[in-house]
């Protein structure tokens, strides 16, 4: 029995320390040691979803036969209203959160006038789901920094594998609110990251 324990509280650290991975692809954090300000920008063109690579209108076409047959027309103009508003804007804002929340000493922001800029490309989405227990969304996604004025200069690229999105004060009822927590989530692995490389 204390075998069986043991092997599941390691299964369970194994998974923790998985989700809190980012990798650096390219470069480091050097380049912002001088900087107090770095604009955000967002990137959600060809993401695939769930297990089975979706495409999102493969996956938003699914959720809305679903929604439909369960809840009606009006359940799904409002969920659709809602995605929509999530990919336009809580998505980064949540991930802008995140990031600020860990990173400290350099503001992160969208629509700034920066030196550098950092582009959070979507990769892939689990939307998990809700029931008698919450499976967190996951969020893979390639966070790369570049020089504003010339985007081809990638001064470092990172990419972020299956982070979950816990820890967050979000509605996990729904599949935007559970990934919104993941880009959160994000967010807050990179700004550790960055805090720790700019002590």
């Amino acid at each position: 029995m204390k075998k069986l324990f043991l092997l599941l509280f390691m299964a369970i650290a194994t998974t923790a320390f998985a989700q809190s991975q980012i990798n650096f692809e390219s470069g480091n954090f050097d380049f912002l040691k001088d900087q107090t300000e770095v604009n955000v920008q967002f990137k959600f063109e060809n993401p695939l979803f769930q297990a089975d690579n979706y495409t999102e209108a493969q996956y938003l076409e699914r959720r809305k036969t679903e929604t439909l047959a369960k809840k009606g027309e009006e359940a799904w103009k409002e969920w659709n209203e809602e995605w929509k508003k999530h990919k336009e804007s809580v998505f980064l804002d949540k991930f802008i959160d995140g990031l600020n929340a860990k990173a400290k000493k350099i503001k992160f922001t969208k629509g700034a006038t920066t030196k550098y800029t950092l582009i959070i490309e979507t990769k892939w989405v689990y939307a998990g789901w809700t029931g008698f227990v919450t499976q967190p969304a996951k969020l893979s996604s390639e966070l790369i920094f570049v020089e504003t004025e010339n985007p081809s200069k990638v001064m470092a690229k990172i990419q972020g594998n299956k982070i979950e999105g816990t820890g967050s004060k979000v509605d996990y009822g729904m599949e935007y609110g559970r990934i919104s927590a993941a880009y959160e989530k994000t967010g807050k692995e990179l700004g550790k990251a960055i805090k720790s490389a700019l002590k």
